[in-house]
């Protein structure tokens, strides 16, 4: 099984240089992380003045990532556990997979409820201050290295080119 956990602190640990490297210093002490290990509750709020990228591992990999502003509470507690939360939501992608319905304990018609049971969650907290370029940056770059079922990056399976490996860019 995957050390989720580990996945995050690796990946916060080489991100600080990835920061630096772009003259926007990030130290360890500055970021909070909450690990939410399955079956969890979601939060009930954003913490005030927080910035925040959330993830969710389950089904053996890592679903979703994602990027909220300090006003953005909603996005945060609910909306991804519910199918018609939003726009985009982790509910509603999950609900659309056909693999999904393989899967024991999975019913369409209630992913929240999947989400809530099966999948573990994290909370990577850091003082709006520090501002929405750098968690930008960190969202995409756990992107690139964590490869999240249900995100459009070039990295993942729902945008590789026909006959292309998910992994290989457009220009191989």
């Amino acid at each position: 099984m995957n050390d989720w956990k580990e996945d995050i602190r690796a990946a916060l640990q080489s991100f600080e240089t990835v920061a630096s490297l772009a003259r926007q210093p990030v130290r360890q002490e500055d970021w909070h992380v909450e690990f939410l290990d399955a079956p969890h509750c979601p939060p009930s709020s954003l913490p005030k003045g927080m910035m925040a990228i959330y993830g969710f591992w389950g089904d053996g990999g890592w679903l979703k990532i994602g990027l909220i502003g300090d006003k953005s509470g909603p996005r945060y507690t609910s909306q991804h556990y519910l199918p018609n939360g939003a726009k985009s939501t982790l509910a509603k992608s999950l609900a659309s997979d056909a693999r999904m319905v393989l899967l024991t304990g999975f019913d369409p018609s209630a992913p929240g409820y999947w989400i809530k049971n099966a999948c573990h969650r994290v909370n990577i907290l850091l003082p709006a201050p520090h501002g929405r370029p750098l968690m930008a940056m960190l969202e995409a770059f756990l992107h690139v290295l964590l490869k999240p079922r249900y995100e459009r990056t070039a990295t993942s399976a729902k945008t590789a080119l026909p006959g292309k490996n998910p992994t290989q860019s457009a220009s191989t």
